[in-house]
């Protein structure tokens, strides 16, 4: 179960890291964008993600 969540952050840490090595600028952008947007937007979205995320587990480990 360890191994699981250290190579779930391993995945994470890699993803964060691209975004802000190849589009530095571009990130800039897509967080004033977030920051417009409303609180229930907002979670919204990041209900979607987890969402999103649970799936994709469930779907590795099946």
């Amino acid at each position: 179960m360890i191994d699981d969540l250290l190579l779930g952050l391993g995945l994470v840490a890699i993803l964060e890291g691209l975004v802000l090595a190849l589009a530095p600028s571009r990130l800039r952008e897509v967080l004033e964008l977030i920051e417009q947007l409303g609180v229930e937007h907002r979670r919204l979205i990041g209900l979607l993600a987890v969402t999103a995320g649970v799936t994709l587990v469930w779907i590795a480990r099946g």
